[in-house]
């Protein structure tokens, strides 16, 4: 059997705030974190509705004029990297634990294109800035002695870094490991996927424009942020007698290889995911107390997840709790997974499922047992969390209540 792995520390920046303590009561409290701002000039884009993270803040102890030297990117990254060792108390006397770190990123070069673009080829570039990889430049400042590396899975990098870090633990390669994915809003990036067709275009006001599972719903609000775990051995947290947020206690992977953006219309692949998470958390479809779907509000996307997790519960479907966060922070890209996991820990730590907002109309086609506008409270042991990326790519990370 494998070793036990758990959550002990926790650093994020998110719409819905910068820290555990509003994150959770912004999220319980059914709060939106999306809002209007201007991210293309007036001619060709004007106002855009998205949840942002704002100013990325300054982890303790650190220089603020030498961090404001990262682009923006980098300074997430570290911020949450550096705020959760930190918060599981390695911020200091690691002595000779192994600390490793894996990230969730996707378009990591994209902002520098984009400067490039605009500089008509002609920019300078910096190697600090454009070239040196964002994992490696946490290894770096944060005086990391394990292995470093990147997951690109789409929507689905964060889950499928949280599964590397938890293997890399099982098998002993580390002692400690940084998990989790970030992700920023560009103009590129943000025109890809209005091009695609895949965003909300509603003239609602903002809050109202992520709708998860509302028979209204008309593609998803892009987000930013990320989260970033510390995920520890069974035998580190008792040597430390670390304080433990939840154990990591499942993980399910698998592809579709079905299309580069649409939602594969057979939800066998996906339902494995699940299955799989739950066969390697050792937990029964009827044991499952709360489910954070991927939902993200495209038509296709809600309805094909339906599917999944019908397949996946069976009859236990009918009695197990599903919400979409997504609803409050928009959907956060590579660090959707690792900022949903979070909502699934401040499931487990504050005995309440998190709602699915503006979730006026359910589609009937998305049947499931939804939880709308408010959170509920709830007896609550084993929660699951989907990731469901483009071009196929499908985790289930499953958490269970530290005792």
């Amino acid at each position: 059997m494998m070793s036990r792995v758990w959550i002990t520390g926790v650093g994020a920046a998110t719409p819905l705030g910068h820290d555990f303590p509003t994150f959770a009561e912004n999220l319980l409290g059914g709060k939106s974190g999306v809002a209007s701002h201007s991210l293309l000039p007036d001619e060709l884009g004007g106002r855009q509705n998205i949840a942002s993270v704002g100013p990325i803040p300054v982890p303790r102890g650190w220089d603020e004029a030498a961090f404001g030297q990262y682009n923006r990117l980098q300074q997430l990254c570290l911020s949450c990297s550096a705020r959760a060792l930190q918060d599981a108390g390695l911020e200091t006397a690691r002595g000779d634990l192994r600390i490793g770190v894996v990230l969730g990123l996707g378009g990591e070069y994209l902002r520098v294109w984009e400067l490039d673009i605009l500089a008509g080829g002609r920019r300078v570039y910096t190697p600090e800035q454009d070239v040196i990889s964002v994992v490696h430049l946490i290894h770096r400042e944060l005086g990391l002695n394990g292995p470093a590396v990147t997951a690109a899975a789409a929507c689905a990098s964060g889950g499928y870094a949280l599964g590397v870090a938890r293997r890399w633990l099982q098998l002993g390669w580390v002692d400690v490991c940084l998990a989790g994915g970030c992700d920023l809003i560009t103009p590129m990036s943000y025109a890809g996927f209005y091009n695609l067709r895949a965003l909300s275009r509603r003239e609602d006001p903002p809050q109202a424009a992520s709708r998860p599972f509302d028979r209204d719903r008309d593609g998803f609000v892009m987000g930013e942020g990320g989260c970033v775990f510390v995920l520890e051995s069974d035998a580190s947290v008792r040597r430390r007698d670390a304080s433990r947020y939840a154990e990591f206690a499942g993980f399910g992977a698998t592809s579709d290889a079905s299309h580069m953006v649409i939602p594969s219309t057979e939800p066998g692949p996906a339902s494995r995911a699940v299955s799989t998470a739950l066969a390697d958390a050792c937990v029964n479809a009827d044991e499952v107390d709360y489910v954070n779907a991927h939902a993200a509000g495209t038509p296709v996307g809600d309805r094909a997840e339906a599917r999944v997790l019908q397949l996946a519960l069976g009859d236990a479907v009918s009695h197990v709790p599903v919400s979409s966060t997504k609803s409050m922070t928009g959907h956060l890209l590579s660090g959707a997974a690792a900022v949903e996991a979070l909502a699934c820990v401040t499931t487990l730590r504050q005995q309440a499922i998190p709602p699915t907002i503006n979730l006026d109309d359910p589609d009937p086609d998305c049947q499931l047992l939804h939880v709308p506008h408010h959170a509920r409270p709830a007896a609550i042991r084993v929660v699951a969390s989907n990731s469901l990326g483009f071009g196929g790519s499908n985790t289930c990370v499953v958490l269970r209540k530290a005792a």
